[in-house]
């Protein structure tokens, strides 16, 4: 994932840094990884006598720019412990966890029974814990000026499972119709007449499709006895630039992304307001920590528990991640912070293992 930092566009597909020195580890979450004999944390939890090891981190193409800019920041003062970082999507991360095969899963979703399940069977223990919320963006083209809002129930009648094979927005005017303004909000249609519906958006892997589906088309899909997915006649790339770049070169062509990625890609694409039921709401980052945007959702990082307790590196990283400069990453990567409250759960759920 690209870093803001940087001045580049949050999408890197894989951010590896190497040799990395962590501190020694420490339960007071606003202490980095270490404390010098004063009781004060060293800037970057570096400590004398660096740990060794290897961490990597996988999963949630949303979370990853978190994870890479605290990796970044760390490794500025402990060099010698190698790690990775990437962002294949928050189901192929979990997939990885729970085989072992990782020790950081970033989801932007909970775990789902099936997943735990899986870890479970196969004897990994998972601490969960909350790093900061996001809000995911319907976007389209600047020159798509036609469209500013649109509720759930006119994304189930323009994505949904009923909407396989269309290929115009006009196409899902009767479906709409049918539905009609109600409890999942107001129908806009009829939609743009004779405007192809192009659509590129997240792959099924991703936790930002998953996310979507459970907002806006798993209600009303049950309802209607149909299954809760979006149709499959769309473009599916796990690279959140790509969706950016294809959305704002064609000018009705319609998905979603993460709010960060929408929010410093707005000279490029236009994000839409969102109608849950209670009217339209454009995403911000006060409508979102408010919840007053209906797209709104946490963002996670699972910790394999076996392994942070015998690993110090790993612990001592964690450690870092949920310290004050640490979890500053979350507002440096464009998404919403806990509040105070929040952020003291999850350290004490941290602590608490």
């Amino acid at each position: 994932m690209n870093l803001k930092r940087t001045g580049l566009r949050p999408a890197l597909a894989i951010a590896t840094i190497g040799m990395l020195t962590l501190a020694a580890c420490s339960s007071n979450p606003d202490a980095g990884a270490s404390t010098d004999d004063t009781g004060n944390a060293p800037s970057g939890g570096g400590a004398e006598g660096a740990l060794s090891g290897e961490i990597v981190i996988s999963g949630s193409s949303t979370v990853e720019p978190i994870s890479s800019i605290v990796a970044e920041d760390f490794s500025a003062n402990n060099p010698d412990v190698q790690y990775s970082v990437d962002g294949p999507g928050t189901g192929d991360g979990f997939a990885l966890f729970c085989a072992g095969e990782i020790d950081i899963a970033d989801a932007s979703r909970a775990i789902k029974d099936e997943e735990a399940a899986l870890c479970d069977e196969a004897g990994i223990s998972y601490i969960e814990l909350q790093v900061g919320i996001d809000g995911l963006s319907v976007i389209t083209s600047h020159d798509n000026a036609d469209v500013s809002c649109l509720s759930f129930a006119d994304l189930y009648a323009l994505l949904g499972p009923e909407s396989q094979g269309f290929e115009s927005w006009s196409d899902a005017d009767a479906l709409a119709e049918e539905i009609g303004s109600g409890d999942y909000g107001e129908i806009h249609a009829p939609y743009p007449a004779d405007a192809p519906l192009e659509i590129i958006a997240p792959g099924e892997e991703s936790g930002t499709y998953d996310s979507f589906v459970e907002f806006a088309i798993t209600k009303l899909a049950e309802e209607r006895g149909q299954e809760a997915v979006t149709q499959p006649d769309y473009q599916a790339s796990s690279d959140d630039n790509v969706i950016i770049e294809n959305i704002a070169g064609s000018p009705t062509t319609l998905g979603w992304v993460g709010f960060a990625f929408a929010d410093q890609s707005s000279d490029s694409v236009k994000s839409l307001e969102v109608d849950g039921g209670d009217g339209c709401v454009a995403p911000t980052p006060e409508t979102i920590a408010s919840g007053e945007y209906p797209m709104s959702r946490p963002l996670f990082i699972y910790v394999n528990g076996e392994e942070a307790s015998s690993r110090p590196e790993l612990a001592a990283f964690v450690d870092y991640y949920l310290s004050d400069e640490g979890i500053a990453a979350v507002t440096e990567a464009d998404y919403i912070a806990l509040d105070d409250a929040a952020l003291e759960e999850t350290r004490a759920t941290w602590e608490g293992r």
